[in-house]
Protein backbone atom coordinates (compact mmCIF):
# COMPACT_ATOMS: atom_id res chain seq x y z
CA UNK A 1 0.00 0.00 0.00
CA UNK A 2 0.99 3.33 -0.94
CA UNK A 3 -0.26 6.83 1.01
CA UNK A 4 -0.46 10.38 -0.57
CA UNK A 5 -1.03 12.69 2.85
CA UNK A 6 -0.96 16.06 3.81
CA UNK A 7 0.23 17.77 6.76
CA UNK A 8 0.28 21.51 8.24
CA UNK A 9 2.69 22.82 9.03
CA UNK A 10 3.17 25.44 12.02
CA UNK A 11 2.88 28.40 9.82
CA UNK A 12 -0.51 27.31 8.33
CA UNK A 13 1.03 26.13 5.55
CA UNK A 14 0.37 22.36 3.46
CA UNK A 15 3.15 19.71 2.70
CA UNK A 16 2.11 16.84 0.55
CA UNK A 17 3.87 13.94 -0.14
CA UNK A 18 3.65 9.75 -0.64
CA UNK A 19 5.11 7.10 1.70
CA UNK A 20 4.62 3.41 3.21
CA UNK A 21 3.96 4.28 6.18
CA UNK A 22 2.40 6.98 7.76
CA UNK A 23 3.14 6.96 11.46
CA UNK A 24 6.87 6.58 10.31
CA UNK A 25 6.83 9.08 7.46
CA UNK A 26 5.30 12.14 9.92
CA UNK A 27 7.50 11.40 12.87
CA UNK A 28 10.34 12.13 10.55
CA UNK A 29 9.24 15.10 9.11
CA UNK A 30 7.99 16.60 12.79
CA UNK A 31 11.48 15.58 14.50
CA UNK A 32 13.26 17.28 11.25
CA UNK A 33 14.94 13.82 10.71
CA UNK A 34 17.86 13.58 8.32
CA UNK A 35 15.32 11.66 5.76
CA UNK A 36 12.92 14.43 6.22
CA UNK A 37 11.59 16.77 3.56
CA UNK A 38 13.92 19.89 3.01
CA UNK A 39 10.43 22.20 3.16
CA UNK A 40 9.22 20.25 6.23
CA UNK A 41 12.39 21.05 7.66
CA UNK A 42 12.14 24.93 7.35
CA UNK A 43 8.77 24.43 8.00
CA UNK A 44 7.83 22.66 11.23
CA UNK A 45 5.74 19.95 10.37
CA UNK A 46 2.24 20.00 13.23
CA UNK A 47 -0.08 17.58 12.11
CA UNK A 48 -1.32 15.22 9.43
CA UNK A 49 -4.25 16.16 7.87
CA UNK A 50 -5.23 13.70 5.30
CA UNK A 51 -4.46 11.32 3.70
CA UNK A 52 -5.33 8.47 0.66
CA UNK A 53 -4.38 4.68 0.65
CA UNK A 54 -3.78 3.20 -3.33
CA UNK A 55 -2.40 0.30 -4.87
CA UNK A 56 0.75 1.15 -6.08
CA UNK A 57 3.29 4.06 -6.31
CA UNK A 58 2.37 5.23 -9.84
CA UNK A 59 -0.99 5.94 -8.12
CA UNK A 60 0.07 7.97 -5.17
CA UNK A 61 2.29 9.50 -6.99
CA UNK A 62 -0.07 11.14 -9.76
CA UNK A 63 -2.19 11.92 -6.94
CA UNK A 64 0.84 14.04 -4.83
CA UNK A 65 1.18 16.10 -8.08
CA UNK A 66 -2.39 17.22 -8.72
CA UNK A 67 -2.48 17.90 -5.36
CA UNK A 68 0.61 19.95 -5.09
CA UNK A 69 -0.85 22.14 -7.89
CA UNK A 70 -4.26 23.32 -6.07
CA UNK A 71 -4.17 26.00 -4.41
CA UNK A 72 -4.42 26.76 -0.93
CA UNK A 73 -7.57 27.37 -0.49
CA UNK A 74 -8.70 24.16 -2.86
CA UNK A 75 -6.27 22.00 -0.47
CA UNK A 76 -8.18 23.28 3.00
CA UNK A 77 -11.35 22.37 1.10
CA UNK A 78 -10.35 18.82 0.17
CA UNK A 79 -8.74 18.52 3.99
CA UNK A 80 -12.31 19.30 5.08
CA UNK A 81 -14.18 17.35 2.19
CA UNK A 82 -13.18 14.68 0.98
CA UNK A 83 -16.30 15.14 -1.92
CA UNK A 84 -13.39 17.61 -3.28
CA UNK A 85 -11.44 15.11 -4.26
CA UNK A 86 -13.53 14.53 -7.56
CA UNK A 87 -14.50 18.00 -7.43
CA UNK A 88 -10.85 19.45 -8.07
CA UNK A 89 -9.32 16.04 -9.48
CA UNK A 90 -11.98 13.58 -11.49
CA UNK A 91 -10.45 15.34 -15.01
CA UNK A 92 -7.07 14.10 -14.07
CA UNK A 93 -7.00 10.95 -11.99
CA UNK A 94 -9.41 8.12 -11.24
CA UNK A 95 -10.51 8.92 -7.81
CA UNK A 96 -11.89 5.17 -7.63
CA UNK A 97 -8.14 3.81 -7.13
CA UNK A 98 -8.36 6.32 -3.72
CA UNK A 99 -9.48 5.43 -0.17
CA UNK A 100 -9.36 8.62 2.34
CA UNK A 101 -8.55 7.04 5.88
CA UNK A 102 -7.66 10.18 7.51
Amino acid sequence: MYYTYMIRCEDNSIYTGITTDLERRFNEHKSKDEKAAKYTKRHTAKKLESAWESETRIFASKLEYHIKHLSKDKKEELIKDNKCLGKYLSDKVDISEYKKII
